[in-house]
């Protein structure tokens, strides 16, 4: 719940308590478990080498315990690990590995599996491999009810989208991911869906709502780069929308978007999904300034038209109505 809630030192605390307490005695699934999740909150602090060193102890606890489903956890945050230390093709290989252990395997660590596989085959490059993986885990989330893993699996897919330059199916991933994501309440899931908008907003031309949109995820976010590979292209996006826009607006935006709450910024998000169609860039010589003639996305002009866009989820279980 700490991890979800975007409580990360929180729910380091919390697993830590557990650890602790079962120090001195024989090691217990709730051990492997609980290493696997600090890993998490670890990686989340951007602490990735203790991260790792935890997910290590986790697999080592798990298979002395003989615990098939805490091994494939411990092997899945692993990857995670990997990920975020550069190395993509390691990343792959154990979540692989992840994937061959049988046994009594809980929904939950199928569906984290999955979601890690997804972001490993990512992370590699193979894209097509990832969205046959992230189609297979959408779908299982939404067949067991997991809103938690559905709203990630919603904006894990809308980014492969926004890779193969889909920007209408992206959208309607991460407008039901921002949806679920304020029913239920996951202000990590809310942060992780910003940082997705602004490479929508940057891949549609909307350089003035990317900067806006990732000034308030970095509030959020606290400085947590994420990936390598993720960090540059995101850099690299954001410096072109700051030299499309000029420093005085993108000033502007960067401080209306570190002034948002959460709230109003998932909120904005929203709106900015409901139109995906690309905005020209003008010579900077043209443009004019801000609110003065520019499309916003809180006008009337942003209201959704009569046809919906092709939702990214046809290939498992239709939604419920939002």
């Amino acid at each position: 719940m700490a991890i979800h809630s975007d409580d990360q030192a929180g729910a380091l605390g919390h697993f830590t308590a557990v650890i602790d307490a079962m120090r001195d005695r024989r090691p217990y699934p709730a051990v492997a478990y609980c290493l696997a999740g600090r890993t998490l909150a670890l990686m989340n602090l951007g602490r990735v080498s203790e991260a790792a060193e935890d997910g290590r102890r986790s697999l080592a606890a798990a298979r002395e315990l003989g615990c098939p489903a805490g091994e494939a956890a411990a092997l899945a945050v692993l990857s995670l690990a990997a990920v975020h230390a550069g190395d993509s093709g390691g990343a792959v290989q154990l979540v692989r590995q992840a994937g061959q252990i049988t046994g009594d395997i809980p929904g939950w660590v199928a569906r984290m599996r999955s979601a890690c596989l997804t972001i490993a085959l990512t992370a590699a490059g193979d894209l097509a491999a990832a969205r046959h993986a992230g189609v297979a885990g959408l779908g299982g989330s939404r067949a067991a009810g997991d809103q938690g893993a559905l709203a990630e699996s919603l904006i894990r897919m809308a980014m492969l989208d926004l890779r193969a330059a889909r920007a209408e199916d992206a959208a309607a991933c991460l407008r039901e991911a921002l949806q679920i994501a304020d029913r239920a309440d996951m202000p990590l899931a809310v942060d992780n869906a910003l940082n997705c908008c602004g490479y929508l907003c940057a891949g549609t031309g909307r350089d003035l709502e990317a900067v806006t949109v990732w000034a308030a995820a970095d509030a959020f976010w606290k400085g947590f780069a994420g990936a390598p590979a993720q960090a540059r292209r995101r850099h690299e996006a954001l410096r072109e929308a700051r030299r499309a826009l000029g420093p005085a607006r993108t000033r502007a935006a960067e401080d209306r978007g570190a002034a948002m709450s959460r709230a109003t910024a998932a909120e904005y998000a929203l709106m900015l999904t409901l139109r995906t169609g690309r905005r020209p860039r003008r010579p900077a010589r043209q443009r004019s300034a801000p609110g003065n003639g520019n499309w916003s996305p809180w006008s009337p002009r942003a209201l959704p038209t009569r046809r919906s866009p092709r939702s990214c989820t046809s290939a498992s279980a239709p939604s419920a109505p939002t």
